[in-house]
C-alpha cells in the first residue's frame, strides 16, 4: 500500500507520517516544500511540491492508493481531480459541519474518490493564542454567552488519520466527528492551565470589543472572526468517544496536553 500525506511538514501532516511509521506502512510519501528540512522518519519518500499550486504536482501522485488531504480549500478540487485521474482510491481529509469547512467538504464530496472525512473540535493547540495576554495581564479575555467544545491534541487528529487511512475500506464515505475526550467551558480551561502549569491567571469577561483587541497581538485580522465563533451554537460540539473507538487509544485530556506543553504559559 502506497500512502501520500500532503503537508506532510505541517502541524498535523508530520505527525499523520509518525503514525503511518508506527502502524507499519512501509510505503509512504510525504509532499512537502523543503524535503531538507523536513527531518522525516528513514525511509519516508519526499515529494517535492505545495497544495497551493496543483500546477506543481504532476506525477506527484503515480502509484499512490490512498492519501491525507491538508486543509487547503482553494485548491482542493483540482488536487482532487489530480488524484483520481493517477488512480488514488481514498482520501482522508479535515474537513467538517461548519461553514468555514464547506468548500472543502464539497470538494472532496464531488471528488469521485472513496472518501473519509474528520471533523475535529477546536484544536487545544490553538489555545497557545492566549499565552502572549496571560503573560501580559496576568488573565484571559472572552465575552460571556459562550457554548461548550471538546478541544482535541493534533496529535490525536493525526493518529486518527493514519488509522483510517491504514484500516482502509471499512471507513470509505464515513464523517467522523472527532473530538477531545471531555466536554469543558473556556473557564474550565483556564482554570485547568492554572492548575497545570502553576501559573496565576484569571478568567475574566470582557466585552467583546475589548476581548478582540487582547487577541490581536496573536491572531491579527482573525481576531474579530474567532471571537464571533464563541457565542455561535455552531461552535458547540459535545465529547465522544470516536478517537478511542478508532485507534485503540483513548484521547487526551486538555490537562494532560497543558502538562506536555507547559513550558508554553510559564
Amino acid at each position: 500500500m502506497t500512502v501520500l500525506v500532503t503537508g506532510a511538514t505541517g502541524n498535523i501532516g508530520r505527525k499523520v507520517v509518525d503514525h503511518l511509521v508506527r502502524l507499519g506502512v512501509s510505503d509512504i510519501r510525504a509532499l512537502t516544500t523543503s524535503p531538507d528540512k523536513a527531518a522525516l522518519p528513514a525511509g519516508v519518500t519526499p515529494i517535492v511540491g505545495y497544495l497551493g499550486k496543483p500546477e506543481g504536482l504532476e506525477g506527484a501522485f503515480d502509484g499512490v492508493e490512498r492519501m491525507y488531504l491538508a486543509p487547503l480549500s482553494s485548491t482542493a478540487a483540482a488536487v482532487l481531480e489530480m488524484a483520481r485521474a493517477a488512480g488514488v482510491r481514498h482520501v482522508v481529509a479535515l474537513t467538517g459541519d461548519a461553514s468555514w469547512w464547506a468548500e472543502q467538504a464539497s470538494a472532496v464530496e464531488n471528488s469521485g474518490l472513496g472518501w473519509t472525512q474528520l471533523g475535529p473540535g477546536e484544536f487545544m493547540e490553538n489555545y497557545a493564542m492566549w499565552v502572549e495576554q496571560i503573560k501580559r495581564t496576568g488573565a484571559v479575555h472572552e465575552p460571556e454567552r459562550q457554548v461548550a467544545q471538546s478541544p482535541i491534541a493534533m496529535d490525536d487528529i493525526a493518529r486518527v488519520a493514519a488509522a483510517v487511512l491504514h484500516a482502509g475500506d471499512e471507513h470509505l464515505d464515513k464523517k467522523y466527528p472527532i473530538t477531545g475526550p471531555e466536554a469543558v467551558t473556556r473557564r474550565q480551561l483556564v482554570q485547568t492551565i492554572a492548575e497545570v502549569a502553576g501559573v496565576d491567571v484569571r478568567y475574566v469577561i470582557s466585552s467583546a470589543e475589548a476581548a478582540v483587541r487582547e487577541l490581536r497581538p496573536t491572531m491579527g485580522d482573525r481576531a474579530q472572526w474567532y471571537i464571533d465563533t464563541l457565542t455561535d451554537p455552531e461552535f458547540e460540539q459535545p465529547a465522544n468517544t470516536l478517537v478511542l473507538e478508532l485507534t485503540g487509544y483513548p484521547g487526551t485530556t486538555f490537562a494532560q496536553w497543558v502538562a506536555d506543553n507547559v513550558g508554553l504559559f510559564r
